[in-house]
């Protein structure tokens, strides 16, 4: 961690939970008066999460920041909502649909209590909301459509954003074992519980999103500042300008911050943005 001084920050790039939200699931009222004062200097504000669109929005209303974009997928999709309710892509990575359709049909035949989940654009997807699909919507508070998986992927024009694969412990790490033994070689797995795992296109990743998020704004990298709490926002936290961790952080992350800000039940995003964003 070095010592730094209020800089021309042209971007933010701030994960979701753990970040802005405390362990209640509220957004600081502190992080709203200070998002009044970037969008008086026009200095976009915009969310990172593995979460869908769908589940985003509502945040980016609350914060007043929906006419901005969002990194939705941990950045397999980067859009903004239309005045009409319509998500816009501006940058989209897919997974292969061959891989896809290998994914699927391996889990049918090898793990087949294992809940298979498809996102595309803003759209979630499964086959039957099972107790891990109905689990999963509590959470989120969306609504799964029921199709065939087999169906979807057969349409030229489908795009697969993200795959959520949900079952229990032991069933999720073996899974999770097989698919990196096994040929997926533009795909990526990785574990954000221990019984879910998420499939993506290898080249996604918070980094790659705050790269192409500071090209679509044109904003030096340099200018940019990146505020996360866990392991996959490290990449961004890395990248960015100014990388900030949150005091709730695994100490990993915060060491390779260039600022520890405090956590995220102390105003810590809002703390962050008064100490690097000059007025």
């Amino acid at each position: 961690m070095v010592y730094l001084e209020k800089k021309q920050i042209g971007f933010i790039l701030s994960d979701i939970d753990g970040t802005i939200l405390d362990h209640k699931h509220q957004i600081d009222l502190d992080l709203i008066e200070e998002i009044k004062r970037l969008k008086q200097q026009a200095i976009p504000f915009v969310l990172a999460s593995a979460r869908s669109p769908k589940g985003m929005l509502p945040i980016a209303e609350e914060l007043e920041i929906e006419d901005w974009p969002l990194a939705c997928y941990n950045g397999a999709l980067i859009g903004r909502y239309d005045h009409t309710g319509t998500l816009v892509p501006i940058f989209s990575h897919e997974v292969k649909k061959a891989e896809a359709k290998t994914l699927v049909a391996r889990i049918k035949a090898d793990f087949p209590a294992v809940s298979i989940n498809v996102y595309s654009g803003d759209q979630w997807y499964c086959e039957r909301v099972d107790q891990w699909a109905q689990a999963e919507a509590e959470i989120t508070k969306e609504t799964p459509l029921e199709t065939s998986l087999e169906q979807l992927l057969a349409q030229e024009a489908f795009e697969v954003h993200k795959f959520l694969l949900i079952g229990t412990t032991a069933e999720i790490q073996a899974l999770h074992a097989a698919c990196q033994n096994a040929d997926f070689l533009e795909s990526a797995f990785y574990l954000s519980k221990e019984n879910y795992l998420e499939v993506t296109h290898q080249a996604v990743g918070k980094d790659k999103a705050l790269n192409e998020l500071a090209a679509y704004f044109q904003v030096p990298l340099a200018q940019t500042l990146a505020i996360g709490d866990n392991f996959n926002d490290l990449p961004m936290i890395a990248s960015a300008g100014i990388g900030v961790a949150m005091e709730n952080a695994p100490d990993l992350v915060k060491a390779k911050a260039d600022f520890v800000t405090a956590s995220n039940t102390d105003h810590g995003v809002a703390d962050a943005l008064r100490r690097f964003v000059a007025e």
